[in-house]
Order: C-alpha cells, then sequence, then structure tokens
C-alpha cells in the first residue's frame, strides 16, 4: 500500500489562520481587561457611596454633639461648617501633593 503524504496548507493559509488567531486573542484580551476595569470600577463606587454616607451621618451626629454642648443648633452646624472650611483650605494648599499619588494609582489600576 501506498502511503499518502499530506501536504502542509500554504503559507499564505497558515498566515491567514495566525492573523485570526492573533485578532480572537486580542478580543479576549479586551473583554478581560475591560470586564476588570468594570469591575474594579464599580466596586470602588460603592465603597465610595458607603464611605460618603458614613462620612454625613457622622458629621450630622458631631453637629448635634457639638450643638448641645454650644446650647445652639446653628453654633454646632457653624463649627462643622468651619472644620469642613479648614478641610477644604489644607487640601487646596496641598493639591500637588494629593494629586499626584492620584493619577499614579488610576495608571497602575488601568494597566492592571
Amino acid at each position: 500500500m501506498e502511503e499518502q503524504k499530506q501536504t502542509p496548507p500554504p503559507i499564505i493559509e497558515q498566515l491567514k489562520e495566525y492573523a485570526e488567531t492573533q485578532i480572537k486573542l486580542a478580543k479576549y484580551e479586551a473583554i478581560d481587561r475591560g470586564s476588570k476595569i468594570l469591575a474594579s470600577t464599580i466596586t470602588d463606587l460603592v465603597i465610595a457611596v458607603a464611605l460618603i454616607l458614613t462620612f454625613l451621618f457622622l458629621s450630622l451626629a458631631v453637629a448635634f454633639v457639638l450643638s448641645i454642648w454650644l446650647g445652639s443648633y446653628w453654633a454646632g452646624f457653624g463649627c462643622m461648617a468651619g472644620i469642613y472650611l479648614l478641610i477644604a483650605i489644607i487640601i487646596i494648599l496641598a493639591k500637588d501633593k494629593i494629586q499626584k499619588p492620584m493619577i499614579d494609582m488610576f495608571i497602575k489600576k488601568f494597566f492592571q
């Protein structure tokens, strides 16, 4: 019996298959990266909302405690407003020192 030799597919066919495989791989990697970024963003948003609500209710509690100590609601809430103003001024003055690490963190998260 004669053995039949299989001829390899022409190089053009192999290149087409390789290109299709590379395109599929790139799509899967993009989907993987996009889903990781989306999941990370949603998780960070949920954490941020929880922290904001905690901060809000804690601020109200402190304002009411200050109101009791100072004997007036406007004084307690005014003190809280002053504290927030002080925090805002500190953040404005230290903006460059705060901004750089945040930018680095976002870039690092994007390329993970």
